[in-house]
This record gives structure tokens, sequence and C-alpha cells, in this order.
């Protein structure tokens, strides 16, 4: 093997603790992930949740690379349109003045207009058919997608505190995202064709990834922009071969020559299956708080986890993100995560951690590593 590893973090507030322990565990994370010879450190946006502290991601991308040297460092995913292209651009550029060659922007999307227009008139139009059963392909699981009851009162406080209108189209996704990369190239035109200049951001030394976990417009939209694109296994199972799939036929030479695909995983490593198992238990909880609309929560504990009672209804609702955690002994995952690379066409793996103590999320970072370098020289 001869992939590179990186990492998604999403700064979990610890049970008792506070965002500013979050915070403070992502740069001792990313420290520990340098020196384990990670590719990249990557954090997560999320908004208005009391488990997650990376909600302001050029900021903590900045805290993360003045503490590091080496390792390369961004966001996965600032979400257009939560933060106008000009904004993007600005920000890292910013800390890009400061660290070039090691900031990465990457980009997401997310529709709140649409939400927006599902809570004021409900669900509109026929159902989308039959979600897809349960299948292998070639030793990776794409499994049924899970479905639970969701309250979107969230997501519209968040969109309504951004000021969108649900009568309004949300801005183009493509076009935001070619306006990023002019403001970087410095080839960008005003309102009246004058040229502007984006300053620090014109210049600036970054790689620009756009993030997905469907076919459609992410995978497109990087595909035509000749961008990387990192395609969500953890979050979006059953769909990844056909987001890299069209992200592939989309492709056109661009800031890189060839398509490279980046896919993520969830991923817990211990000394033994047993005790990775132990440190996963939580897993199902975090997801199904999510999936319900109650957002991230702290991590609960395993003995918590275990004592908890599930409903059927519940435990369907995430079994497809609980059956693609990779988790177990170094052997063990470093095997499923080679299974990820070989089937998907993979040119990079990203993967990202919870458990309920920082000190077992940096271990299995470090067990992974480890285990990893042995796999890329064929040991």
């Amino acid at each position: 093997m001869s992939l590179p590893l990186s990492i998604l973090d999403l700064s979990p507030v610890p049970a008792g603790g506070t965002p500013g322990d979050a915070l403070r565990n992502s740069i001792d994370l990313a420290r520990a992930a340098e020196a384990a010879g990670y590719h990249r450190y990557w954090v997560a946006e999320h908004h208005l949740v009391t488990g997650v502290a990376s909600s302001s991601t050029p900021v903590l991308v900045a805290l993360i690379a003045a503490a590091t040297e080496r390792i390369r460092v961004g966001s996965g995913a600032v979400q257009l349109p939560h933060t106008r292209p000009v904004q993007v651009a600005e920000q890292f550029g910013t800390v890009a003045a400061v660290h070039p060659g090691r900031i990465d922007v990457g980009l997401g999307r997310f529709d709140l207009h649409r939400i927006l227009r599902l809570i004021r008139n409900g669900p509109t139009g026929r159902p989308g058919g039959r979600p897809p059963e349960t299948r292998t392909v070639d030793g990776l699981l794409l499994p049924k997608p899970g479905k639970v009851p969701s309250d979107l009162g969230l997501y519209g406080c968040l969109a309504e505190l951004l000021g969108f209108d649900p009568d309004q189209e949300p801005p183009d996704y493509g076009r935001e995202v070619g306006e990023i990369l002019a403001y970087f190239a410095g080839t960008a035109r005003g309102p009246r064709d004058e040229p502007l200049h984006v300053t620090p951001a014109e210049g600036a030394d970054v790689d620009v990834v756009v993030l997905g976990s469907t076919p459609g417009e992410s995978a497109r939209v990087a595909g035509q922009y000749g961008l990387p694109f990192a395609a969500s296994y953890h979050l979006v199972p059953h769909l990844v071969l056909d987001a890299v799939a069209a992200y592939r036929e989309a492709f056109r030479p661009g800031r890189v020559a060839e398509p490279r695909v980046i896919v993520s995983a969830d991923v817990v490593v211990a000394e033994t299956d047993e005790r990775a198992r132990e440190l996963a238990a939580p897993y199902g909880q975090w997801v199904l708080d999510i999936r319900t609309g109650l957002g991230a929560r702290p991590y609960v504990t395993p003995a918590e986890a275990r004592a908890r009672e599930w409903t059927p209804e519940e435990r369907a609702g995430v079994a497809d993100r609980v059956d693609t955690q990779f988790v177990g002994a170094p052997d063990t995952v470093c095997e499923r995560l080679a299974t990820l690379a070989r089937v998907t066409g993979a040119d990079e793996l990203l993967v990202t951690t919870i458990t309920t103590d920082h000190a077992d999320r940096v271990r299995s970072h470090e067990l992974l590593a480890e285990a990893w370098a042995g796999w890329r020289t064929g040991g």
C-alpha cells in the first residue's frame, strides 16, 4: 500500500468537560498526528450542538497550524452557503499567508433553504422509491440506509440565524466554488467587470477540495473544476461508489491533472478487538442523536451505552453507520481500510474517531498509523 492516511476531527466535547477542553484536545491530537506521520488534519463545521466545538473552522485551522510544523491543516468542510465565497477566500488565505503550503480549503454544501421550506410546507412530491437493500461489493459493505423520525428545528434555527429565506433559491454551488477559485487565482471580476484583488487570498498556496456524500452536485462540481473529491463513506456509506463514479465521469483536468479521490471512514482502534468494541459502544447513541435532530451531544461512557435500552426501530435507524464503523485491533482495521481503498479506488483515506476519553482517541490514531505503515510497505 502507498496511500496516505489523514484525519477528520470534530473536536468532541468530553462529558463533564468544556468546549475549551475539546479545542485543546484537538490541538493535542494534531500534534500527535503529525508525529505519527498523518498527511492532513481536517476539522468539521458543526453549529448549535453541545457535543462538538469545531463551529469556526478557519479559526481552529489557524490554531492548529500554529501549533504544528509540517502536517497539512484544513476544513472538512467549510459549508456553503453558510459563509460567502469572498469570506472563505479571505479567511483561509489569511491562514495560508502565515503557513504557506500547509492549508487546505475543504468545501461542503448544505441546503438550508430547502430545510426551511420543509419545515414550513412539509415534504412535497412523490417518494423517491424504495431505498436500496444491503449489498457487499468485492468485500465492501454498502448497507441499506438507516432512517429515523427527525426534528429539523435545529437546522431551521440555524437558517434563521444566518438570515436564509425559504422563498429564495439557494446560491448556485458551482458558481460559488468558481468564485473561490477565482479569488485565489487572482482572476476575479466585480459586478461591473472590474478586476478584484482579494487580499490575502490572491496567490495563496492552498489545496482546494470538494467534499460530498452523494452522486449529485458536489461530485459534479468537483469534477468539472478538476478538484480533488472527498467521498463520505462514514456518513452515507451506501452511496460512496456512486459518488466516486459521478466524480470520475464529470472530471476535467483543472487544479489536478487526474481525478484524486479521498474516502472517509469511522475508525476505532485499540490493542485488541474486544477493547476497541468497548470504546466504540457509545457510537450508536451519538449517531441516533444527530439523526433525530437533537444534534451531537457529549459522548457517553461505554458503561452508559451498554445500559441503554434500544427499540428495534432505533437499532435499524443507525445500523448502516454502526455496521460500517471500522472497529478492532490495528490489523483488523487496516484490512478493512485496505478493502475500502481498493474498492473505491481511493488515493487517500480520511479517518475520523470519537471515544469517550481523549487519551483513547490519541492512542487509536497512533496504533493505526503504526500498523498502516507496515501495510504500506507490505509488512
